[in-house]
């Protein structure tokens, strides 16, 4: 068994072991943690026969099927609805209705009308239907009380349509209170919509003054990838329970049509954009003399899928209502066009495996009579690679109380050491160039700003144990701390933390 295997699954073994850490006295039943048995369950799953186990699809329920066997095998309680070892819930689909469009009226006869790939899209998580109304700029269309920021102040924007930018303040600011270089909760477009909706507006829409890539900007091309002609070979989706929230038109327009919208205010789209970046947020500007008729018809399909729970009742009286929840993503992201499978051993074949030999050696030490103090619960999420949507599904319906749950404990890529490649590009975001050799024996630790006191938790555990523990993922450019599971824990104020190993070349 390969040091770089075990790193995540010895820290995490310790850190709630029966009443005790690693650095006190060794976990019980280390010894059933085999690499033969790592091994056997990581081939299996992520061998081509699972077609890179793309969420809800028979693959992908296949996994879970395999996932319920091994809890049983390994004596974990059921912990899903009806005795099962399955929770269940829905993701949400869209396609793109007949009657979308968008018509600005500006004065009693000039009017511009465009269709759904020309200057405009509906979103896929806009409700369908018919406004009309004139409009008020919002600035980033964020409400943000915990850290004393707000975009709708007064009431100019009830009964209107709102336009709003993308992202968040200080999008590029490692200071900045939203998550510092890492995009917030906030500035998700779902988020902003649901905000609109419940200040009032019946409409809104969005324009992007910063794109990612440089250069100008093609809205064309954007609403055709958004919006293509042809079948995605992997489904978009979000989570039906949000969606199902939505009751107003949300689209998108360029920021060519949304200059010529607000030539009314005096001000440019750059200008008022330049207005939005402060640290409490914006008043309101009307936008004067503009009439928007806005027109949305997308379809919802409901596709059901399913995370996979067991637990480990605990001991103490004093916390035993208090629970530890270990976890990983099964999903990964399928097949290519040309038919390669993407295996996802890694991502997150690893850290799934992981949480069944973690299980076992919590399971042995129980039969022996070393229940760990708190309770347990293993989870296995999908649709991680779609938005995180199993463990979001299961903080909007949890099976522990949040309030109860002291910890997750997240694993995701922990089966190679991290490597990053001279000019690795973009998709390393801005890690210097490293070999796996020199990563050896390092973890990385991610989410520990939100939650310092598990930090400790975790440097505590390793004292038998000698890792390098990396801490430095937290306000960076990969933004990882909001790419795994851990990220809708710690959004509901659940200490949490990822244990991962690292990028790599293969990844993905």
């Amino acid at each position: 068994m390969s040091l770089r295997t075990t790193l995540p699954l010895l820290v995490c073994l310790g850190l709630f072991s029966a009443g005790t850490t690693l650095a006190q006295s060794e976990a019980p039943h280390l010894d059933s943690i085999r690499g033969d048995d790592i091994k056997a369950d990581l081939f299996f799953l992520s061998s081509d026969s699972f077609k890179g186990r793309v969420a809800a699809t028979p693959e992908s329920l296949l996994a879970a099927e395999y996932i319920r066997s091994r809890f049983r095998r390994l004596g974990l309680k059921a912990a899903g609805s009806e005795d099962s070892y399955f929770q269940s819930f829905n993701l949400m689909s869209a396609t793109l209705g007949e009657e979308n469009r968008l018509e600005m009226t500006q004065g009693e006869n000039a009017s511009i009308r465009v269709g759904p790939r020309q200057d405009y899209y509906p979103l896929r998580f806009s409700a369908s239907g018919q406004v009309r109304a004139t409009v008020v700029y919002t600035g980033f269309g964020i409400s943000a009380p915990r850290i004393s920021y707000e975009d709708y102040r007064g009431d100019a924007f009830k009964g209107k349509i709102v336009l709003v930018l993308d992202d968040e303040p200080g999008a590029k600011d490692p200071e900045s209170p939203f998550d510092g270089i890492v995009s917030s909760h906030y500035s998700r477009s779902l988020q902003k919509t649901l905000t609109a909706q419940r200040k009032g507006a019946i409409g809104i829409l969005f324009v992007d003054v910063a794109p990612d890539e440089p250069g100008p900007v093609n809205f064309e091309a954007e609403a055709k990838r958004y919006w293509p002609e042809t079948p995605r070979r992997r489904e978009r989706y979000s989570l039906a329970t949000w969606v199902d929230e939505v009751r107003i038109p949300a689209a998108r327009i360029s920021p060519a049509l949304a200059e010529i919208l607000l030539r009314g205010t005096g001000r440019g789209l750059e200008g008022l954009a330049e207005a939005a970046e402060t640290e409490s947020g914006m008043a309101p500007v009307p936008v004067p003399g503009v009439e928007i008729g806005l027109t949305t018809s997308v379809h919802r399909h409901v596709v059901p899928d399913r995370n996979v729970l067991g637990l480990i009742e605990g001991s103490d009286p004093a916390v035993k209502d208090e629970w530890v929840i270990f976890c990983a993503h099964y999903d990964h992201l399928g097949v290519n066009a040309g038919g390669e499978v993407f295996n996802g051993a890694d991502d997150n074949g690893s850290g799934t495996v992981a949480l069944f030999e973690i299980a076992e050696a919590y399971s042995l030490a129980a039969r022996d009579g070393q229940r760990p103090r708190r309770s347990v619960l293993f989870a296995a999420w999908d649709a991680e690679e779609s938005g995180l949507l199993g463990a979001w599904a299961y903080t909007e319906a949890p099976v522990i109380p949040l309030a109860k749950t002291v910890a997750v404990l997240n694993m995701d890529m922990i089966g190679r050491n991290q490597e990053v490649p001279e000019n690795g590009g973009r998709r390393f975001r801005g890690l210097e160039p490293q070999s796996a050799e020199s990563n050896r024996s390092s973890v990385n630790v991610v989410g520990h700003t939100y939650t310092s006191d598990l930090l400790a938790e975790v440097e505590r555990a390793n004292q038998a144990i000698g890792l390098e523990i990396e801490t430095g993922h937290d306000n960076h450019p990969t933004a990882i701390l909001r790419r795994s599971d851990q990220w809708p824990f710690l959004q509901r104020g659940v200490p949490a933390v990822l244990f991962t190993t690292g990028f790599h070349p293969a990844y993905h």
